[in-house]
């Protein structure tokens, strides 16, 4: 009565209530696809066309469920294809465990084929990197893996399994132990009291929610909270659900560009920062508070104590996962009467909805301005949009308002390439909901070979495509710094509508706005993958600026 390691893996990940992986196979862990080969009915493995896009599917499993997801990828080319995932999740604070199929053992050192060293191609990206050479401790580091991956701040595991190891047999009644546990930490009575009195004494607050290890019951308590002191809300870059945008309290969203909530930060007397790090991004390149002491009075709050007091001394420093804290924060009595800071609640409330009108840029071209406002006017307040990196994101990140929790899907490391892969784990989840992907040209074709697993799945994904034949991002840079000296930026694209097609994906191209409405209306009704080609004018450089004029600007 004895069982295989691969065959007591599998037992584990099901233990612990996991039921969606994704890989691209390899011959390297065969012992664990043959024992999924009896497990079909109980776990579903997403076979996708690269490793890398295989890894962003699991990191937004990791964000959307809180969970770890699970990616099982081959030897040398298939971690290193991952680890892009992996510097993902470990940048984002999002569980994920990546299982690397991995040599036989007792030839560590021999170059042997596909060899590698997990510990040194992974340490600086992980929580936790470990091979596993004795099979009877797979129980054991599965649950450990999971324990380290969802607690504290979250983050990847990498775990090793050599071939050899998992066709070891194994008694049947190995101990597998209990399902993970989430590990929740509390605020003190006297840190809530010292935010209370904090609170009481400011005349211009500013609460910014961010980060991850968030929940739906926890949004509604921090709405609750908010709403019993009156505070103005933002939330950092990319993590604009994590409170409704039409709620008369929201001021806007930390992001790259002048937004008006980054503005305000340096005349706030209060900063109340919750699960967000203060990161380049949040602060202007530092700029936005002084290092090491901030003028504002600041509370810090994060579920990870390693992130308190790593760049600002915080006033009050809390180490505390957000729904308990978000629930201590609910039980919090607020004053009696008016807040001192109306004035400044009106003020930052009319200065994101200036923000949020759309700029016109061009007459000749879809105007990706006018499309974005028109899908804010009309797509259900649960569509999930997913967006990757590079300037079309700032039209989305700009002009879309966010109402539900859950229903932003981007990385704050800005990384190009996810959201086709992330869109796909989207409606894998959610099938009954509308998914919307963003991806420039070049942002695309990092990622395209996914669409063949968009089709297989049958994903209920629409995909736009953002063409504006060149790397933009690096296009704004180079004319704010090298005006007139554009190098490496210009792309030769396919015609994404019938590579779409190629795919057996219903597909439109647009070129103006009206094209573009036209073509989503009627795409949005097909059942599974569509995709749109929106055609942009290669001279709006983003929301507020045409090429020409970040040009002229760098030269006078």
């Amino acid at each position: 009565m004895e069982k295989t390691a691969g065959e007591l893996l599998v037992e584990c990940l099901l233990n612990q209530g996991c039921k969606l992986g994704f890989t691209v196979p390899g011959e390297s862990f065969l012992g664990v696809l043959d024992a999924l080969y009896d497990r079909q009915d109980d776990f579903r493995l997403v076979v996708c066309r690269q490793e890398g896009g295989a890894a962003f599917m699991a990191e937004a499993y990791g964000k959307l469920t809180g969970r770890p997801g699970i990616v099982f990828v081959t030897r040398a080319p298939g971690a290193t294809n991952a680890s892009i995932g992996v510097v993902t999740a470990h940048l984002d604070a999002t569980p994920m465990i990546l299982f690397v199929g991995q040599t036989s053992r007792g030839n560590d050192g021999r170059t042997a084929f596909q060899e590698i060293d997990l510990r040194a191609t992974f340490s600086s990206m992980a929580k936790m990197v470990v091979e596993v050479n004795d099979p009877e401790r797979i129980p054991e580091l599965v649950s450990r893996a999971y324990y380290t991956a969802c607690s504290g701040r979250p983050g990847p595991v990498v775990i090793g399994l050599p071939d050899d190891m998992l066709t070891d047999r194994v008694r049947s009644d190995v101990q597998i132990g209990d399902p993970y546990q989430d590990v929740h930490t509390y605020p003190s009575p006297a840190a809530l009291e010292q935010l209370r009195g904090l609170i009481a004494g400011a005349s211009q607050p500013l609460m910014i929610l961010g980060g991850s290890r968030w929940s739906q019951e926890a949004c509604d308590d921090f709405r609750h909270f908010a709403e019993s002191f009156q505070l103005p809300v933002a939330t950092a870059f990319r993590r604009q659900d994590l409170f409704p945008n039409r709620h008369p309290l929201y001021v806007g969203s930390k992001g790259p560009g002048v937004d008006p909530a980054l503005e305000s930060m340096s005349d706030a007397d209060l900063l109340l920062v919750v699960g967000a790090p203060l990161s380049e991004l949040m602060t202007r390149a530092y700029t936005k508070m002084a290092i090491p002491r901030p003028a504002q009075k600041l509370v810090h709050v994060c579920s990870g104590p390693e992130e308190l007091g790593r760049t600002y001394q915080p006033d009050l420093a809390i180490a505390c996962d957000m729904p308990s804290f978000a629930r201590a924060a609910r039980e919090l009595e607020a004053p009696e009467g008016p807040p001192k800071w109306k004035t400044w609640l009106t003020k930052g409330r009319a200065s994101y909805e200036a923000f949020i009108k759309p700029k016109v840029l061009t007459e000749t071209h879809a105007d990706m301005a006018r499309a974005v406002s028109w899908l804010n006017e009309t797509l259900p307040d649960d569509t999930l949009i997913c967006v990757g990196a590079g300037n079309y994101t700032h039209w989305v990140l700009r002009y879309y308002e966010y109402q539900q929790f859950g229903t932003q899907l981007a990385t704050q490391c800005a990384v190009m390439g996810y959201s086709v892969p992330a869109a796909i784990t989207a409606s894998l989840l959610h099938p009954e909901r509308l998914v919307v992907a963003f991806a420039g040209d070049g942002c695309f074709l990092m990622n395209g070979q996914e669409l063949a697993t968009a089709v297989k799945y049958d994903t209920n994904t629409k995909f736009i495509v953002v063409n504006n034949n060149m790397y933009g991002s690096v296009r704004m840079h180079q004319e704010r710094k090298f005006p007139g000296r554009p190098m490496a930026i210009d792309l030769t694209n396919p015609d994404f509508a019938q590579l779409a097609k190629a795919y057996g994906i219903p597909s439109a191209v647009a070129t103006s706005n009206d094209e573009f409405e036209t073509a989503f209306t009627d795409l949005a009704k097909a059942k599974g993958p569509a995709l749109i080609e929106l055609r942009t004018d290669p001279n709006v450089s983003n929301p507020t600026a045409t090429i020409d004029d970040l040009r002229n600007k760098a030269k006078a």
